[in-house]
């Protein structure tokens, strides 16, 4: 299942494998239907765009690399990172 806004790039999600597609109609002011919104995604791209901006661009072959950073900053973001770093270290000298 996928949520999306009504952007029409999105018609053919159904076609390509994804079971239901719930829309939610921004232009008629509409930002969620009971459970269904896209304020996270609208969040975590953000959080992206914010982070990559200060790249001024990254090469075509990294960018899925700096896209997985973002994911897993954005999904540990109230986590203290150095913590998280330091532990790894612990288990996997250099």
């Amino acid at each position: 299942m996928i949520h999306s806004d009504g952007w029409r790039g999105y018609n053919g999600l159904v076609d390509v494998g994804y079971s239901k597609h719930l829309r939610i109609n921004h232009s008629k002011d509409v930002f969620a239907t009971g459970d269904v919104h896209i304020n996270g995604i609208e969040s975590f791209w953000s959080f992206a765009k914010r982070r990559l901006q200060k790249f001024n661009g990254v090469p075509t072959s990294t960018f899925y690399l700096h896209l997985k950073e973002c994911e897993y900053r954005f999904n540990h973001r109230n986590e203290r990172l150095e913590r998280k770093l330091l532990k790894l270290l612990e288990c996997f000298p250099l």
